[in-house]
């Protein structure tokens, strides 16, 4: 794939991760009485947003993945290869971590976790496709 193209890619991914991020925190901070993403005990993001990971380090976490989606999206804009990989192999761990505790701790499933996890899945193989091969030069 085109260099050109994988960071266009990679823009598309960082703005979806804004947007989910941004859904997230709209319903940590403003507890609506409609929540699209309760489903049922099992599948909704309300056990994650108000449980033991709804803050990281006394933040709230969905600002973690507003911080790494937006210095993604001025990485892929600036194409900054080595700061799309940095950020995106953080969010990956992160990421995981959020899945270990969702999935086997809460035993929950949150559709918008999941969206972000697999968004920053395909971040980081879009982002290790950008920085393999040739050493070129970096700003």
């Amino acid at each position: 794939m085109q260099e050109t193209k994988i960071f266009k890619w990679v823009k598309i991914l960082a703005v979806f991760g804004l947007i989910l991020g941004t859904y997230l925190m709209w319903e940590q901070v403003s507890r609506p009485a409609w929540q699209p993403c309760n489903i049922n005990a099992t599948i909704n993001c309300d056990a994650v947003i108000s449980g033991p990971v709804a803050k990281t380090l006394g933040i709230p976490t969905p600002i973690y993945g507003l911080v790494g989606y937006a210095l993604i999206l001025f990485g892929a804009m600036t194409k900054r290869k080595k700061l799309i990989l940095s950020m995106a192999g953080f969010g990956l761990v992160f990421c995981m971590y959020i899945a270990f505790v969702e999935l086997y701790l809460l035993r929950v499933v949150c559709p918008v976790c999941i969206g972000c996890q697999v968004d920053m899945i395909a971040t980081f193989i879009l982002a290790i496709m950008l920085n393999k091969g040739k050493k070129d030069e970096e700003r």
